[in-house]
């Protein structure tokens, strides 16, 4: 994708389009992570194909600046350099002049800053791409390099169509899963299973099947106007202690947090669906200390959906690693989703609300007490 800027300074010798730019990376051979970037208004436009990239392999500048003489090797190489202490056109001459294939350019936050040249670079010739990228994505670069790691990178322009079918695909996904979730105690759930979502817990054998009913009611949170801002404020915490604890083990806290609600969500609504179509596996069970009669078919299906989530957790980086994260983040909605009930119109409209106002302030209004948008910084955390 590729626009221009009416009115970001340009010249005769800096007249580029801006061109969004997908920078893939492979490290030891691995892939890893990729990230989105920003062409300059100088140098080499970039291929619109992956197939027509070349993959070369990537070199920290020295200075880091790259704004003197490098003393690495960059022929042939990505040079790889942090924003600030010369212009954007002398990194760029520097890192040509040293042979450099390409340059990425590492801001100080995460946004895309638009590289320009200066007024007086009326005569600058420059032949290799230039390419800013955020923070995140740079210090991952960085470290792994810095880490003794061999980084390759692939860069490329990839044209956006003019209809988007993956947004498409969420929106329907989306619709599916809530649509799902409000037909799924008439149409699915299984009538002869007494506690459908609590096969793993501890049963009382003195309890009635009235007082069973009474249980199964208790599960359903009502929500009202003050747990709708509640929700709001506990996800405005929640976010920006995202915000301030980037570590990469509160990351992985969260992921193992995702993983057992995924988990749970699962096998309710597996064991919920086998005991639909298939009533006579509900009668067989197992006695377990401290949880009681336990379903057999419980038992079989709990560590298939924990395989599940540690097959995911471990390649979640991977291509086509999306579809278990979404196939968890769906049966963990539609659990949730049973729980939760809207009694009228006037809660459903202030828990809309807050979710505007949550997502308008963190994303737009954010930048201007922290200096960037803090959703988005947050974001990229998890590419």
């Amino acid at each position: 994708m590729s626009h221009d800027d009416p009115y970001a300074p340009k010249s005769p010798s800096c007249d580029n389009k801006f061109q969004l730019v997908k920078v893939e990376s492979w490290v030891n051979g691995v892939t890893s992570s990729s990230i989105v970037g920003l062409s300059a208004r100088f140098g080499s436009p970039l291929p619109r194909d992956a197939a027509n990239a070349i993959r070369r392999p990537t070199v920290l500048a020295n200075p880091i600046n790259c704004c003197a003489h490098s003393s690495s090797k960059l022929t042939n190489f990505v040079a790889l350099a942090k924003r600030g202490d010369c212009t954007f056109t002398a990194k760029a001459q520097i890192a040509q002049f040293g042979g450099a294939a390409g340059l990425l350019v590492i801001n100080d936050n995460e946004d895309l800053y638009k590289m320009v040249c200066n007024k007086n670079d009326t005569s600058i010739n420059i032949t290799i791409p230039v390419v800013m990228i955020p923070n995140s994505g740079g210090k991952i670069l960085e470290d792994s390099i810095a880490g003794g790691g061999s980084v390759e990178l692939l860069l490329y322009s990839p044209i956006r169509p003019a209809v988007d079918l993956s947004a498409g695909f969420l929106l329907l996904m989306a619709v599916g899963t809530i649509v799902c979730a409000s037909l799924w105690a008439e149409f699915i759930a299984c009538e002869q299973v007494d506690e459908r979502y609590k096969q793993l817990t501890p049963k009382d054998p003195s309890s009635s099947a009235t007082n069973n009913g009474d249980d199964s009611e208790k599960e359903v949170l009502e929500i009202n106007s003050k747990l709708a801002i509640g929700f709001l404020l506990m996800a405005s915490a929640f976010l920006m202690l995202l915000y301030f604890f980037m570590a990469s083990w509160f990351i992985w806290l969260l992921i193992v947090l995702f993983c057992i609600g995924g988990i749970e969500g699962m096998h309710v609504c597996l064991v919920t669906l086998i005991l639909r179509f298939f009533k006579n596996c509900g009668r067989k069970t197992m006695n377990i200390p401290m949880f009681g009669d336990v379903l057999i078919l419980s038992l079989v299906v709990l560590p298939l959906c924990m395989a599940f989530a540690i097959v995911w957790a471990a390649n979640q980086h991977a291509p086509l690693a999306w579809i278990g994260q979404d196939v968890l983040g769906i049966c963990l909605m539609i659990t949730v989703l049973q729980m939760a009930r809207l009694p009228n119109i006037k809660v459903a409209s202030a828990l809309l609300m807050c979710a505007f106002v949550y997502d308008i302030f963190w994303v737009f209004i954010s930048p201007l007490i922290f200096h960037e948008s803090v959703m988005i910084a947050v974001s990229l955390i998890f590419l």
